[in-house]
């Protein structure tokens, strides 16, 4: 039987499977580069232009930091002394004000390092023909107050310059004992004047440890070391002691502000040094002040230099961030003695 004859169709070439060892994986389609001659080279190259541009990156970042502090601390110097500068930049005459605002303590802004520098500032600058204290302060620490009422003293008879107090709000206990050294009170008819007075105040716990069962041990070297221990008791006579301290401070309170006002007191007046605080208006009737007015009046009608510029120092940045930077400091030097019993 004659098998018929295959035909190829026309147009076509005949198709020829290559053979498997031909094939080639898809992976394998490109150029190898470890087949390549010089491929470590080339490699290298290009870490080490990789390296230098991430070198040069840092370099331009550390570069921009520190132009940025820098920018930074020129603009806090700029700022200490544009606020220092600022009270002298007027030459007309003027009032000069310096504020006494808050809790007067150290390192506050009432502090007695704050309130003295800008009181010379004040008094000698020829332009201000006259000094007011602003007084909105509850008081607070008698050494503070005894040192800016001194100083009030010295530059009054050194540079012959009026300085009057305008209370706002508050003008009580270390407060009015700096401003019974100025040559006048002014308040207004609703502030609170007065308060003199010294306390100490604290808290005893003895009877709450005794209830939890919880045991003071406190070792002292002089009887008197644990002197106001809170979690000790008190004896008879160390709360006669402290007294007797307190009445010898309140004494010279006393005589301070009987020197500041003179023949003004009515001394007659039950309870004038108890510690009392009156209104304003009841105030001047007992010569604990003088006038009513606020700071424009004093200005303009008593020392005849409406224009007012404030001399009044205060934290700047700077000073802000150098005690926070402080305090940082301290409170890690304090976590690292905690171990070492503490000798105070």
């Amino acid at each position: 039987m004659t098998e018929p004859t295959r035909t190829e169709p026309q147009g076509f070439e005949p198709f020829e499977r290559p053979p498997a060892s031909s094939a080639v994986h898809p992976s394998m389609s490109k150029t190898d580069p470890t087949s390549m001659p010089g491929w470590e080279r080339a490699t290298l190259e290009k870490l080490a232009f990789a390296s230098l541009r991430e070198q040069r990156a840092a370099r331009r970042w550390k570069t921009f930091v520190r132009l940025a502090w820098l920018a930074f601390f020129i603009f806090l110097a700029w700022l200490g002394i544009s606020r220092a500068n600022t009270a002298t930049a007027t030459a007309a005459p003027h009032t000069a004000v310096v504020e006494i605002k808050g809790e007067i303590a150290s390192g506050a802004d009432a502090s007695a390092e704050f309130v003295v520098a800008a009181l010379k500032m004040a008094f000698e600058d020829a332009g201000a023909k006259g000094v007011v204290l602003l007084i909105n302060s509850p008081g607070g620490s008698p050494v503070q107050a005894g040192i800016i009422s001194d100083e009030i003293k010295r530059l009054r008879a050194k540079h012959d310059k009026p300085v009057y107090a305008v209370v706002e709000e508050t003008c009580a206990s270390a407060a009015y004992y700096i401003a019974s050294a100025t040559d006048a009170i002014y308040v207004d008819k609703a502030s609170i004047v007065g308060s003199i007075g010294v306390l100490m105040d604290g808290f005893g716990f003895t009877g709450t440890m005794e209830k939890l069962g919880v045991e003071r041990r406190l070792i002292t070297a002089g009887e008197n070391k644990g002197f106001l221990d809170p979690f000790s008791p008190m004896s008879d006579a160390q709360r006669a002691y402290a007294q007797q301290m307190l009445d010898q401070i309140h004494q010279q309170f006393i005589d301070v502000v009987k020197a500041g006002r003179g023949d003004r007191l009515k001394l007659d007046t039950p309870g004038l040094f108890s510690g009392l605080f009156w209104s304003g208006q009841r105030a001047i009737e007992l010569g604990l002040a003088d006038h009513v007015g606020n700071v424009d009046y004093v200005a303009r009608e008593v020392i005849k230099a409406e224009e007012i510029s404030d001399y009044t120092r205060r934290d700047n940045v700077a000073e802000k961030l150098a005690k926070k930077f402080g305090a940082a400091m301290g409170d890690a030097s304090v976590r690292a003695l905690h171990a070492v019993p503490a000798l105070r």
